[in-house]
């Protein structure tokens, strides 16, 4: 009997229940609360990778043109008067028009964590796509100081046909392309179960018209 009291004595005892109750709420709260900080996290970075693409875009219309640097039978110094069979002052068409008329099909640049740079024609090019890939690097590190998680090998930069431009420009390269600097499988690391549940931030890219072309610093 005095066994049986002693029993319901202890199971009516409340003392102590409001620590075990908060014991059991606060992994809950502390989860949640980090995955408020991820989110707020998520946004501030796609935000940080949008203003990079930006400049990146910038930088690629206002300085040197990738695919064949400074050669003379690069994109920037190709003649399509003289090598293209376009007459001067003509637009270069997208598609070959006339008999042996060359065209601007449009250019991907692509590079690899290492550093080496591919620029590939979307069709047949006249003019040499070979690059040492200095512009796309010095490219990228601009745009890393505005987000530090882009490597070359997220970057992606497109030259394609924009009707802008003229065969036999003395001035500059015989195209104006759209160019397209896209940014894409960066890596977003979350508070959150770290770890064990991650994921990218979203591609993005932005488009300019090619500017000058030449140079190897922008504002």
């Amino acid at each position: 009997m005095r066994l049986w009291r002693s029993v319901r004595r202890f199971g009516s005892d409340t003392r102590g229940a409001s620590a075990v109750e908060f014991a059991l709420i606060v992994p809950v709260m502390i989860l949640f609360l980090l995955g408020i900080i991820d989110v707020g996290r998520f946004i501030w970075n796609t935000n940080e990778v949008e203003k990079a693409v930006q400049i990146g875009t910038r930088w690629a219309v206002a300085t040197d043109i990738i695919p064949g640097d400074d050669a003379a039978n690069g994109l920037k110094n190709y003649s399509y008067a003289i090598s293209g069979g376009i007459p001067q002052g003509q637009t270069v068409p997208k598609t070959p028009s006339g008999a042996g008329g060359q065209s601007f099909p449009g250019v991907t640049c692509t590079s690899t964590a290492a550093g080496a740079v591919t620029c590939t024609c979307k069709a047949s090019c006249p003019f040499s796509t070979t690059t040492t890939g200095t512009s796309f690097t010095n490219i990228v590190g601009r745009m890393n100081q505005i987000y530090g998680g882009i490597g070359n090998q997220n970057v992606q930069i497109d030259y394609d046909w924009s009707g802008l431009g003229y065969s036999g420009d003395p001035n500059g390269s015989d195209v104006d392309p759209l160019v397209t600097v896209t940014v894409k499988n960066v890596a977003f690391r979350p508070i959150f179960l770290a770890g064990i549940f991650n994921f990218g931030l979203p591609d993005l890219s932005y488009t300019l018209t090619m500017e000058d072309g030449e140079g190897v610093y922008s504002n």
